[in-house]
Formats: structure tokens, sequence, C-alpha cells
């Protein structure tokens, strides 16, 4: 089976994050799930980016990959939203990703270098999603399924953000169960 880090989104590492995380432990996979936040939640998006400000989001991101450092090479990177920079940024510069799961966010790949040849990502979003589609990562997350054969953007209809976490409001059990059926399906063709 996949070993996978997964990054948690702005609020910190929720219980709603270890939930999904379990979902893919319980497929048989090793999840790792690093804390970015050393221990602090947010009740909402407005407070988890307050402290990203105050700490620095290339901080954060350069935590994520620290807490990376003494974990195999050859996983599979998987971010939410806030997560998805330390998961491209480890995919793009660390030798050995097996595979990018984007869940809520994408950056064009030029902010981190080349593209690994090869490596495959699914990006998975809402449709209405104020973040992904408003703040401008629907457009490289297109631009790269566009051009990239190992690339797979899939759009769920909704405007929710963090909508795979069940302890926000914004979760959707429907499209979380589809993300996460589509995500094993990924997992299984690197197992293969």
């Amino acid at each position: 089976m996949t070993e996978i880090v997964l990054f948690h989104h702005i609020q910190g590492l929720t219980p709603g994050i270890v939930a999904f995380a379990d979902r893919l432990r319980a497929a048989g996979h090793t999840v790792h799930t690093p804390d970015q936040f050393e221990g602090r939640t947010f009740g909402s998006i407005d407070e988890g980016e307050a402290y990203c400000s105050e700490i620095g989001f290339t901080e954060i991101r350069d935590r994520g990959v620290r807490n990376a450092a003494d974990l195999p090479a050859e996983v599979v990177y998987a971010g939410m939203s806030l997560g998805v920079m330390a998961a491209q940024t480890l995919v793009q510069t660390r030798p050995g990703a097996r595979g990018l799961l984007a869940y809520f966010g994408f950056a064009d790949p030029k902010y981190f270098g080349e593209w690994p040849d090869g490596v495959p990502v699914q990006v998975h979003a809402m449709d209405a999603d104020p973040y992904f589609v408003g703040e401008g990562d629907l457009e490289p997350a297109q631009a790269f399924v566009d051009s990239h054969p190992e690339g797979e953007l899939f759009l769920y209809p909704g405007d929710g953000h963090l909508f795979a976490d069940a302890t926000l409001g914004d979760y959707d059990e429907a499209a979380t169960a589809l993300l996460v059926e589509r995500s094993l399906k990924l997992l299984a063709r690197l197992d293969g």
C-alpha cells in the first residue's frame, strides 16, 4: 500500500482532517498528518489566516517541508487548501514523489520549479468555491491538466471550500465520498 503525507488546511489539524486520513488508512494506506500549526486549531478561515499572516505563509509552508524531512521520499503528498503549498513544494523539489493529491488548492507549478516527469496529480474542488475559483487556483489547475496527461481536475457542485472536513460547516458527505473514491483509485494505480 501507499504511504501518504497529508498537510492540513488553514484551520489546523482538526479532528475532521484526522477522520479524513482515517478513511485513507481504512483502505490500507499509511497516512502521516504533520501539524504545521504546532497544536493550534482555529474556528474559522479568517482566524487561521490571521495566524498565518502573523507567522508568515512561507514559514508555514517551510514547516511542512521540514516535517516531511524524516519521512521516506517515495510518498504521495496531499494537502488541503493551505496544505497544498507544502505538498506541491515537496513534489516539485524532493526527488521520489509518487503523486500529489491537491484538495481545494493548486498553484502554478512554475512557482516551485519543474514538474517531475510522470508524477500524477489530482486536483479536487467545488465549482463555485470562492477561494479555489475566486482567488485564481482554477486557472493554473486547468492549464496543468490540459498539458499533462497524468493530471486530473475534479470539480464538484457547490460553493464549499473545506468540504472534506467533517467538523466544519462546508462539509459535504456526498462530495467527500466521491473525492475519497477518486483518490483511492489514483493510489491503487500507484500500487499496481
